[in-house]
């Protein structure tokens, strides 16, 4: 696995909008705050672009992710936001300067599409909050320090209370995962992950119950979910329900779709779609321990 630089002040990063449109007001005090923090911030030509419900048209969009991804001084790559359309132009951009000259890229949602293709190029990223998440009451959030604990130092712990749906045990193994909607869409495609021996990270958001179980099936009948080492689930956030009741959880879902294996399960992890979004390095090795507390530990190599 690749591992891009860590950051250090003066160094630049660039931010994109790969897929839905932007609110200049919501990004922008985000965008400041790491201008303040000492990085020389460059915004994507199209950023602020609307086209329908994306920043900007696929053209658009590709031609500022693909300077992005090609400026050998750029250390990092923050999304601007979610929403959707990453999935548009995947297949038109080039990864290769990735390689070339390694990167960080940042973001989660509709980002799980690149943080997906980056880890089949074996290069880490990092699922974090993006820039309209950064603040709240003209403050930094526990989010942003713990994102620039992640791009800083590679460092990435996180201790809490666990719950009766946990299933307890000890494993480790890579981390990689994201946006449940997203891997699902991703399913039989060149970037559909392979999560045999790693720690399955899940999360997701507005979605009903029954379509969260037809994507968890999906997962259990493609082996997706049999050879895992453990299963981390973030954010189950605004799940719906229908007219008639779907009959279980969010989190019983995600049970019921593993209650054949025997890995450790850890739920309402702080990470996703939620005001404590804590950083993951994914494509790094991690220590799950699952018992009256949880504990997620990168394992530094």
């Amino acid at each position: 696995m690749i591992f891009p630089q860590y950051l250090q002040k003066g160094d630049r990063i660039r931010i994109i909008a790969p897929a839905g449109k932007v609110s200049k007001e919501k990004v922008l005090p985000g965008i400041e705050l790491l201008q303040e923090t000492g990085y020389d911030v460059l915004i994507g030509n199209h950023v602020f672009d609307r086209h329908f419900q994306y920043a900007g048209t696929d053209h658009q969009r590709e031609v500022d992710v693909q300077e992005a991804i090609s400026d050998p001084l750029t250390r990092a790559i923050i999304c601007a936001r979610g929403g959707y359309g990453s999935v548009r132009i995947i297949e038109k951009l080039n990864f290769i300067p990735f390689l070339e000259s390694p990167k960080w890229l940042v973001g989660f949602s509709d980002v799980t599409v690149l943080h997906s293709v980056l880890n089949s190029l074996h290069i880490a990223s990092v699922h974090g909050a993006m820039p309209g998440s950064f603040m709240e009451n003209k403050k930094p959030l526990k989010s942003f320090h713990s994102l620039m604990e992640a791009l800083t130092s590679g460092n990435s712990q996180v201790e809490m209370e666990g719950l009766p749906l946990n299933r307890n045990g000890k494993c480790s193994g890579e981390l990689v995962g994201g946006n449940i909607s997203l891997l699902y869409s991703l399913q039989g495609t060149p970037w559909q992950l392979d999560t045999r021996g790693k720690i399955l990270f899940l999360e997701d958001v507005s979605e009903y119950l029954y379509h969260l179980d037809r994507m968890m099936q999906n997962l259990r009948l493609s082996g997706q979910l049999k050879h895992l080492s453990g299963l981390v689930v973030g954010g189950l956030t605004e799940m719906k329900g229908n007219e008639s009741p779907f009959g279980k959880s969010a989190c019983e879902i995600i049970l019921d779709a593993v209650q054949d294996y025997h890995f450790p399960v850890c739920f309402d992890f702080p990470a996703g779609h939620i005001p404590r979004n804590l950083s993951l390095i994914l494509g790094a090795q991690y220590a799950l321990n699952v018992e009256s507390k949880c504990t997620l530990k990168r394992i530094h190599p």
